[in-house]
């Protein structure tokens, strides 16, 4: 008799409920629990997973590890898929294998090159795939100095921290004065240029940016799965144009995306994301971890986190080619049941984990509000953790 697997998911994308859902439904018949924890007791991941935890909250890198590790050996984890302090879990792989504990996530050397957009640009650059001009900036007259230069060439100018996940922190620079259009209808990314630079004067804080050209649609968000051996599994493009979502097999997204997974060895999942630059594809960014919309692959046929857990306990599924690209869609949102208590932060000094109450797996016709399209969610600038 094949025994269940046990998979935990940290303090993931509320996206990945559909994440778990295709786990629970993988082809090959296999019982999967699920374990799951997060800094937020209304997280839906928590309903949804077979059992949860509130993870504590401040630990460092370091004593983070030492909490995974023990979830791990209680839990009896066959394969951890680590989001939060991530870079910090891979470097301790042989900590977890010696627990009986799969890490479905790359080495730290590629986690490191992509954990800065800075040192990812050069890298990729090195390898032939093509990147904006970018420019790094830490003041007001480096941004200033940047943003004339981009818009000298007819650009329009965009920031985001030099090291973060999804759209947070991305803005869009306008020369338009602050004014009440700012504060009629929806918020927007647009910040005009002088309130920026008036903050950079202002603050104390750090700031670490890299200011580029506002790349055109469409985006492509090539999906990933690559062995150890650094040989991909399968590549699948998620298109996005607007409100229309589809597929794409096309070898000038794909063929970039192979050449960096398989040349910065970014085993298992990771999601490498393109947009346009004048007449070209450009990389836009590399997510080391599965994307928030990886279970839209449904869609063609094909269950990624399942084959991604299979590699991981070294069961290859070999080559997974889309036996049909599905059909163009959109995101919608929809409701997702939440367990029916709410718990408090745990401290990180309190003496005693607090544990949420075990509630049955959720079916995917619930939801809390997560975007979805037929078992569809989110985008990478609209999930949250």
């Amino acid at each position: 008799m094949v025994s269940r697997v046990r998979v935990w998911l940290n303090r993931t994308y509320a996206e990945n409920v559909f994440f778990m859902d295709q786990l629970r439904r993988n082809p090959s018949d296999r019982a999967v629990e699920i374990h799951a924890t997060h800094g937020d007791a209304d997280s839906p991941v928590l309903a949804a997973a077979d059992t949860a935890d509130l993870e504590p909250e401040g630990l460092s890198p370091a004593a983070y590890v030492e909490y995974a590790l023990d979830q791990c050996q209680r839990r009896g984890i066959d394969v951890f898929v680590p989001r939060l302090h991530q870079s910090a879990v891979v470097a301790h792989r042989a900590d977890f294998e010696s627990v009986g504990t799969a890490l479905l996530a790359p080495p730290p050397e590629a986690v490191a090159v992509f954990h800065d957009k800075v040192i990812a640009y050069e890298a990729v650059q090195a390898i032939g795939v093509p990147v904006p001009s970018w420019f790094r900036v830490r003041n007001a007259d480096e941004l200033l100095a940047a943003v004339e230069e981009l818009e000298a060439d007819g650009h329009k100018a965009c920031f985001k921290p030099a090291s973060g996940a999804g759209g947070v922190g991305f803005r869009v620079i306008t020369r338009t004065p602050f004014s009440m259009m700012h504060l009629t209808g929806f918020p927007s990314s647009y910040v005009p240029l002088d309130l920026v630079l008036g903050a950079l004067k202002e603050t104390d804080e750090p700031v670490d940016w890299l200011v580029m050209p506002r790349l055109e649609e469409p985006e492509v968000s090539v999906d990933c799965l690559t062995g150890p051996d650094n040989r991909v599994r399968l590549a699948i493009g998620r298109t996005k144009n607007g409100r229309r979502r589809g597929f794409t097999l096309h070898e000038q997204w794909l063929e970039p995306a192979r050449r960096i997974a398989e040349g910065f060895g970014l085993h298992y999942l990771s999601n490498i994301q393109f947009r346009m630059f004048g007449d070209r594809p450009v990389l836009m960014d590399v997510n080391t971890r599965p994307a928030g919309g990886l279970h839209q692959l449904s869609l063609c046929g094909v269950n990624a986190p399942w084959a991604a857990v299979q590699l991981a306990l070294g069961e290859d599924p070999g080559e997974i080619v889309p036996p049909f690209l599905g059909q163009d869609y959109t995101v919608v949102s929809g409701p997702r049941q939440l367990r029916p208590l709410s718990v408090s932060h745990q401290r990180p000094d309190e003496d005693e984990q607090l544990s949420l109450p075990a509630m049955p797996a959720q079916s995917a016709e619930s939801a809390e509000s997560v975007g979805v399209a037929p078992q569809s969610a989110g985008s990478h600038a609209g999930a949250s953790a």
